[in-house]
């Protein structure tokens, strides 16, 4: 796997299990499409501050069955448009996590993650080694492996770039 390493620092950590992550824009708000507008938006019932302070490359952390609901993608576009670079998870929502994979947007499900990191850790996610290491604090936690069409759709940009550069069968 060629997969470029996620580094940067944890922006947030969502406490709650079954998370929707509508809750990050607000669910008045998911019909926004422009998405400098729809980014004002994001987080700001968790931290109004949050867009002044996150900077590209940081990474959200989320709780067990984090994007839990209906899959929308507009949240996440938000996040993303802030430069969030990855969700690192307990674990995720399946249509949830298809639909941001095939987004092209990286996760890691990492049971123990809320327990390794603090808000505004530098961390790192390593494909290779299959580990998140808080940088901060020196430690490490194994991460469970990508399914091999997950991966090869994350180096290829995701779903509809995947198919393009997939020969037809």
């Amino acid at each position: 796997m060629t997969l470029k390493n996620l580094r940067g620092r944890v922006a947030f950590i969502f406490e709650e299990d079954d998370f929707d992550v509508d809750q990050i824009v607000g669910v008045k708000n998911i019909k926004i499409q422009d998405v400098d507008e729809l980014a004002s938006y994001a987080m700001k019932t968790y931290d109004p501050d949050f867009a002044k302070s996150v900077m590209p490359g940081d990474l959200i952390v989320g709780g067990h069955n984090f994007g839990y609901g209906h899959p929308h993608y507009p949240p996440m576009k938000a996040l993303r448009h802030l430069g969030i670079s990855g969700v690192i998870a307990e674990s995720f929502s399946p249509g949830y996590w298809r639909g941001e994979i095939s987004m092209g947007f990286p996760q890691a499900s990492c049971p123990g993650i809320r327990e390794l990191v603090s808000r505004w850790d530098g961390i790192e996610v390593d494909w290779q080694e299959g580990v998140v290491r808080n940088l901060t604090r020196g430690t490490e936690l194994p991460f469970e492996p990508l399914a091999r069409a997950d991966a090869q759709m994350l180096e290829a940009g995701g779903l509809v770039p995947y198919l393009k550069q997939t020969p037809a069968s």
